[in-house]
């Protein structure tokens, strides 16, 4: 028997760890003209749960005001529990900031369009998140502050 290590990548459990929707300003908001002024915030949070088990949760903030005032504030924290093993260091990295988010966003999106329209306002569709990117702008971000910090020792 070989003892290659095995690559293990398993969803054990998606769940929706927090919901919240506001619109403070109702129902005098919907009688105002609709141009909204949208900002995201989206959040990435991982946690080792034990040895091969962690917990990714995204959080998408979607808020929208109309003339300074707030529409609504709509804030989604869409969890997973996964099986992750084999990988080096590196690569759960990538699994965990990449993979993992890129199957909860899905249902955050999907959440999120659902409160937003179940509190009369136009449906948000948001778009699609490329992990990926956001990753690799973090690693870059890093090594530059690294770069400016300390020395490399070669």
């Amino acid at each position: 028997m070989s003892e290659t290590a095995q690559h293990v990548f398993s969803i054990q459990k998606i769940y929706t760890k927090d919901i919240s929707f506001e619109s403070p300003n109702a129902p005098a908001i919907f009688a105002s003209e609709f141009q909204p002024q949208l900002s995201i915030d989206l959040n990435v949070e991982t946690k080792k749960l034990s040895a091969d088990v962690f917990d990714v949760v995204v959080r998408v903030t979607a808020t929208t005001k109309v003339d300074e005032k707030t529409a609504f504030l709509c804030e989604v924290e869409q969890a997973g529990v996964f099986g992750i093993s084999g990988f080096t260091e590196e690569e759960m990295g990538y699994m965990l900031a990449v993979q993992a988010p890129g199957i909860l966003f899905p249902y955050a999106r999907e959440t999120v369009s659902d409160l937003v329209t179940r509190g009369g306002f136009p449906q948000l569709l948001l778009e699609p998140v490329n992990f990926e990117v956001m990753y690799h702008e973090h690693l870059q971000r890093a090594e530059a502050k690294d770069d400016g910090e300390t020395p490399v020792v070669q």
